[in-house]
């Protein structure tokens, strides 16, 4: 690996920083709004996979007393 100085080595970094392609506001609006309705969804659906187990674990508890 070549070495480099810090001089170099910033101007590399601000080199590839100016080729990322940045999101819009809006894409960032709307990707940040798919995660959030993604993670409610995922939330609801574990939600629902716990209380069915709990009722599961209950009623296996309950036919032992």
């Amino acid at each position: 690996m070549a070495k480099t100085n810090p001089a170099q080595f910033i101007q590399q970094v601000r080199a590839e920083t100016a080729k990322v392609t940045w999101p819009t506001r809006k894409e960032t609006i709307t990707t940040t709004i798919m995660v959030f309705i993604m993670v409610t969804i995922t939330a609801i659906f574990f939600l629902f996979i716990d209380q069915i187990l709990n009722f599961m674990v209950q009623t296996i508890v309950s036919l032992g007393s």
